[in-house]
């Protein structure tokens, strides 16, 4: 009878505390978390700052037909000249202001131009219908002005002995122009013409797959390269540091310098690679690495094109950037306990089984982690192949993409919207990577 009691006691507290209202949070911890709010506000704000508003700014020019010439708003350019020669007061001479608007295809509004006529020289004649003369101020209204807009206008003036007294040359006093134009950075029109241009591109596809070519093996050989240097580093033995220390080179050395060794090393003529392979009769003819696009290659009777260059940075960029997973990997290592692997060696297990099973499992969440980050970078790596191939022989990635299309060709906006794409493929790669990336057992 008490056991049934007490179930039904349980029974009915049950429902009662299933359904207790949510806790509500009193009057001091409302005022500590917005005193926590206030304090975090200054970092959110420079965390918008930074990182949002540049990211803001290429979305906005990615849809605007700008050009590198459009940075710099359209203006009235006067350029003042004086034609004919002074020498005494009574000789005439012609005061000269070409006008000009310095854009191709922006008009310009309400412009015009204001100067002072040196002192000595009287204005004679007629003047422009457009000008008006006021105590030696001179002001000019054009009015509307078209793109490429070229005039001169010409004042004739007589010299006087005021200005051989005190010469003062009409290029000593710059005219001040005046004009209004739109900014097509900061209107509202906005075309989508940039990412047609870019889509419709013929090249557009197949630099988007060689920079996938190049990230996915890249971003692979640098963590093996790192995984097989750790494994090798993780035994005690005479002179471990100094070879870790070796091991960071790559990584630490100036971009810059490692490129250009990596030409001259990789010349077809006076290249220590190329005379190496034809001394051991690898070769009977120096080969381009940096500048051939491919090379047919026989494989089980299966002819393919070896991408030479392409594969020449691969393996540069893998080699200068495994040291990073070559720190990562490691010191993941070192933190799996020794027990593990004695109990695996008493039962028996190879090195290879040890590594198979112990390390690699216990690496698979820090080798997601660098895949991760490997792939961002060298997805978004430009200075290796500008410096090594400048994107030629098939090594054209978006990076570089977005370079030549920013400068080369002066197309801002096409470039910012290749990098709208870039940062599209990454955001969707990232978000693969955070949902489906394994777990270590550490």
């Amino acid at each position: 009878m008490a056991t049934t009691d007490h179930a039904d006691q349980v029974t009915t507290a049950a429902p009662s505390s299933a359904a207790a209202p949510p806790k509500t949070l009193g009057p001091l911890a409302r005022r500590e978390r917005n005193l926590a709010y206030s304090m975090l506000l200054p970092t959110f704000g420079i965390v918008m700052a930074v990182v949002l508003m540049p990211l803001l700014a290429n979305f906005w020019i990615s849809f605007k037909p700008v050009g590198l010439g459009d940075l710099r708003p359209a203006s009235l350019f006067v350029n003042e000249r004086l034609r004919g020669d002074l020498e005494a007061a009574g000789d005439v001479a012609t005061l000269e202001y070409r006008v000009r608007n310095s854009s191709q295809d922006a008009p310009l509004r309400d412009a015009g131009f204001s100067d002072t006529i040196p002192e000595g020289l009287t204005p004679t004649g007629d003047l422009d219908p457009r000008c008006t003369l006021e105590d030696r101020l001179l002001d000019c209204a054009l009015g509307e002005v078209e793109p490429r807009f070229r005039d001169r206008i010409r004042i004739e003036v007589t010299a006087t002995q005021a200005y051989f007294d005190d010469p003062v040359r009409p290029r000593d006093s710059e005219a001040a122009s005046r004009a209004t134009s739109d900014n097509v950075l900061t209107s509202p029109e906005f075309t989508f013409e940039n990412f047609t241009k870019v889509f419709s591109a013929a090249e557009f596809w197949h630099v988007l797959r060689v920079t996938i070519y190049y990230t996915i093996f890249a971003t692979l050989g640098a963590l093996v390269l790192g995984l097989f240097a750790a494994q090798m580093l993780n035994t005690a033995f005479r002179g471990r540091t100094v070879l870790r220390g070796l091991f960071l080179f790559p990584y630490v050395a100036p971009v810059i310098a490692v490129a250009f060794t990596w030409v001259l090393l990789l010349d077809p003529f006076s290249g220590t690679l190329n005379a190496i392979l034809r001394q051991m009769g690898v070769l009977d003819t120096p080969i381009n690495f940096l500048g051939q696009r491919a090379v047919p290659l026989d494989f089980f009777g299966l002819t393919i094109n070896f991408p030479v260059a392409l594969s020449a940075v691969i393996g540069i960029e893998a080699w200068r950037s495994f040291p990073l997973a070559f720190l990562f990997i490691l010191a993941r290592m070192q933190s799996i306990s020794s027990d593990m692997y004695e109990a695996a060696e008493m039962d028996g297990a190879t090195p290879l089984q040890q590594f198979w099973y112990i390390s690699l499992p216990q690496l698979v969440g820090i080798l997601a982690i660098l895949f991760l980050l490997r792939f961002i970078w060298t997805f978004n790596n430009f200075d290796d192949i500008f410096l090594l191939t400048g994107g030629a022989a098939g090594t054209r990635t978006m990076t570089v993409n977005v370079y030549e299309q920013a400068f080369a060709v002066s197309n801002l906006g096409a470039g910012a919207a290749v990098a709208v794409v870039v940062f599209l493929v990454l955001l969707c790669f990232s978000l693969i990577i955070f949902k489906y990336s394994p777990q270590d057992e550490g």
